[in-house]
């Protein structure tokens, strides 16, 4: 069976939204160019229409790339994940004993991910070794900066 993609119901938004601007807006768009550049004549040495061959291949490639993606996921639905352990979906609290930095973030799947928005995925070294684990456990988690202890605080939608 193929593999599935996690993703929350946001992350599936997004890739629809984008999968629908693709194809209905930019596939016009480039093809409007592939049109002009054809009208300029011999197509040996005519570098607009290179490019906007190339463009048109990044752009298929990116609505199959989506396609598959919308095709393959799976959304989680946070109002369903018993709030016990963390899980896909849920935000998480933790505090570094190390250092005693707090922070929140929300774990996603692998698609989704986005460390500057405080969203990691489940199948990252920090996202990985907290899912399943219950509030107030300390998770060992070794990291770029070497091996780090994390007090899940708080887990909550």
């Amino acid at each position: 069976m193929a593999e599935e993609i996690l993703l929350t119901k946001e992350g599936y938004d997004k890739i629809v939204a984008e999968h629908e601007e693709l194809v209905s807006v930019r596939r016009k768009e480039v093809s409007e160019r592939l049109k002009e550049a054809i009208s300029y004549g011999d197509l040996s040495e005519n570098a607009e229409y290179d490019a906007a061959k190339n463009e048109q291949a990044e752009l298929e490639e990116r609505i199959h790339k989506l396609e598959t993606m919308i095709r393959k996921a799976k959304i989680i639905d946070e109002n369903e994940m018993p709030k016990d352990y963390v899980n896909v979906g849920l935000k998480v609290k933790i505090k570094v004993q190390e250092t005693g930095l707090e922070a929140e973030y929300t774990i996603v799947g692998s698609t989704e991910a986005d460390p500057f928005e405080g969203k990691i995925s489940n199948e990252s070294a920090v996202g990985s070794a907290l899912m399943g684990q219950k509030l107030g456990s300390v998770v060992e988690i070794q990291v770029p900066d070497g091996l780090m202890h994390y007090e899940i605080l708080d887990i909550y939608k």
